[in-house]
This record gives structure tokens, C-alpha cells and sequence, in this order.
């Protein structure tokens, strides 16, 4: 027998000195949930999420009736969203902006982007279905992530390409319904967000991103999964209440047609009057408008074929003149007349 079998074993701290072959011990999960009690809040991220839920309610509930409110802040938040990044991560002619100068720019060219959205109706739609496909393909891959692991960049990013270039297309042919499930659905983000922060500190915020950049994130707690699940839920209470109340009976194209239509009425008042004006113009002094029409008497009329022979004397240069045929200076004659109409001859005498 080997005397080493004997010796006493050494009792360590350590097990893994003694088995090397054991698997090391793991750490213990960390629950998301103990997070909770470590939140804090500062005033200024309250004061932003404060103003963030008025914008949310204001979308959520009257996005289609202030159209042109609407497309100006879609074109603010997202012209200064993305010079903000551009300008703030990365390096612009060799020099790391800060981040005031990067508020500044980005700033400045999100009030130009809001003006154009909100003069041109037709890039205000555009960036409103851009944006609702961006919303509706982020919820899918949030939503598909215990069931399916993304396995390369291409996925996300082709998600949210294809369907934001769809919900762009479709928003310029159905405008109106459009419109309102954007708004519905991007105000109703905005207030889940300002739930999340206060609830867990932006945690479903940070857990979103990191999928989306298929990076690995901490699991959500169950109020996370709640909070989630309250975006559906206000995205459909806010369709409902802007096609039933807020959004029916309006229309945003009815400004650009009362222009219209009152200018296709003054130029139709316009076009009236001048014909007026040209009708009256050649008819003065002819025998339709005399102020006063000779009254006739029975018996006081000529032959419709004497009118008409006194008329061939005239042509042909023969005959006596109208003077001399006249044998009374109240006798009228008059050659112009309608050949069928009574001609007084003689001074009235009892007419009525």
C-alpha cells in the first residue's frame, strides 16, 4: 500500500486547489426587480418628462385635429434627434463637438426640418409613416426576443428599413388613417417611456436599445413587461378617441380648399360682371332698350307689304322721299321696325 494514501487531507478555502477538475462556482443571477429600490430621480430628466407627457397626450389624443402643430414638432424631434448624433458622436473636421454646440446645431436645423414638414404637406406624411414604421418595427423585434435570437445586424436593420419605407408609401395614399395611427401610436411611446422612468429608471429604455444594436442587456422585471404592454394599449385608446371625437368631421386639406374655393368664386363674380358690362355696352340706344314705347290705337296701322314696298323704293333710288309721304309732321314711320309691328300714323286721338 502506498504510504501517501495516509497522509491527511488538507482542508483549504479553496476547493478548486484541492479538484481541479470541478467546474467553477457561478455567480448567482441578479434579480432585475432589486433594482427598483435603487432608483433615483434629478430634476431636470422629471422637468423633461414632465413636457414629454404633455407631447405624448397631445398626440395621442388630438394628432390629426392640430395637423400642422403635429408636423412641425415630428419634424423638429426628428431633423434634431439625428444631428444630434451626427454631430455629437462623431467627429466633425477633426474636432469632438460638446454637447451644448451639438444642442445648438442640432436645434437649428430641427426648426428648419419642422417648417418644411409642416408648409409641405407631402414631407410631413412622408416622415409621418417613416416614423410609424420605425415604431412598428422596433415593437416586433422587442416583442420576438424570447423566441427568436437575431443572428447578424442585417435583421433589425432591414426590419426597420422595409417597414418605414412602407408605412411612408401608404401614408401618402391613405393620409388621414395614416395620420392618425402614427400619432396614436407615437404619442402613446412617448408616454410609456415617461411611465418607464418613473417606474425603473429608463430600464425598458436601455433594454430596447441594446436589442436593437444586438448587444446583451439585463432581463426586464415583470413591471417592465407591464409597462410594455401599456404601449398597445394607449396606442389603440388614442385611435379610437381621435376617429370617434377629435378628428371627425376635419379634414387638413379643407384650408388649402376654402383658398382655392373662394378664389374660383371671385374670379367667377369677375367673369359675371364683365360679361354684363360687354352685354350693356352695344345694346345702348338700340330699339330694345327705348325707355318709352308708342302707345297704339286700333286702326292706326300699315300693311306689313306697304312697309315692305317703301323699303324697295329706298334701295332702288325711286319713289318719293319719306318726307313727302308724309302728310302730317305727327305721322311716324319707322323702316327699322319689325315688319310685323303696328306703326302709329296719326296723332292718337283717345287711346288708352
Amino acid at each position: 500500500m502506498d504510504p501517501t494514501l495516509l497522509l491527511p487531507v488538507a482542508v483549504t478555502l479553496d476547493p478548486r486547489g484541492f479538484n481541479q477538475g470541478a467546474a467553477e462556482p457561478t455567480e448567482p443571477a441578479l434579480d432585475p426587480c432589486s433594482l427598483l429600490s435603487e432608483r433615483h430621480y434629478e430634476v431636470v430628466p422629471c422637468v423633461v418628462c414632465a413636457l414629454c407627457c404633455i407631447f405624448g397626450v397631445a398626440y395621442c389624443c388630438f394628432g390629426y385635429r392640430c395637423f400642422k402643430a403635429i408636423m412641425f414638432l415630428s419634424g423638429l424631434l426628428f431633423g434634431s434627434a439625428v444631428i444630434f448624433l451626427l454631430c455629437y458622436k462623431e467627429r466633425i473636421l477633426d474636432t469632438q463637438l460638446s454637447l451644448e454646440v451639438s444642442a445648438g446645431i442640432a436645434l437649428g436645423i430641427g426648426v428648419l426640418c419642422g417648417l418644411v414638414t409642416m408648409l409641405v404637406h407631402s414631407v410631413g406624411l412622408f416622415l409621418t409613416g417613416l416614423l410609424l414604421g420605425l415604431l412598428v418595427a422596433t415593437a416586433g423585434l422587442v416583442a420576438t426576443e424570447p423566441f427568436y435570437e437575431l443572428p447578424n445586424g442585417w435583421v433589425p436593420a432591414g426590419s426597420l428599413l422595409g417597414l418605414s419605407l412602407l408605412g411612408a408609401v401608404l401614408a401618402l395614399r391613405w393620409q388621414k388613417v395614416l395620420t392618425v395611427i402614427s400619432t396614436a401610436v407615437f404619442g402613446a411611446a412617448v408616454l410609456t417611456l415617461c411611465l418607464d422612468y418613473a417606474v425603473e429608471n429608463l430600464a425598458l429604455g436601455h433594454h430596447v436599445y441594446d436589442r436593437l444594436r444586438l448587444a446583451p442587456s439585463s432581463l426586464l422585471c415583470w413591471c417592465g413587461w407591464a409597462v410594455l404592454a401599456t404601449w398597445p394599449a394607449l396606442a389603440l385608446m388614442g385611435i379610437l378617441l381621435q376617429w370617434k371625437v377629435t378628428a371627425e368631421g376635419f379634414s387638413h386639406t379643407d384650408v388649402v380648399l376654402n383658398r382655392r374655393q373662394k378664389q374660383l368664386q371671385l374670379l367667377r363674380i369677375r367673369q359675371r360682371e364683365a360679361k354684363k358690362r360687354q352685354c350693356q355696352a352695344p345694346h345702348e340706344g338700340s330699339y330694345r332698350n327705348k325707355a318709352s314705347a308708342i302707345k297704339r290705337c286700333a286702326g292706326d296701322v300699315l300693311a306689313p307689304s306697304y312697309i315692305q314696298s317703301l323699303r324697295d323704293r329706298q334701295h332702288l333710288g325711286t319713289g318719293t322721299s319719306l318726307s313727302n309721304l308724309s302728310t302730317s309732321a305727327h305721322t311716324t314711320v319707322d323702316l327699322d321696325y319689325d315688319s310685323g309691328s303696328t306703326v302709329p300714323l296719326t296723332t292718337p286721338q283717345g287711346c288708352l
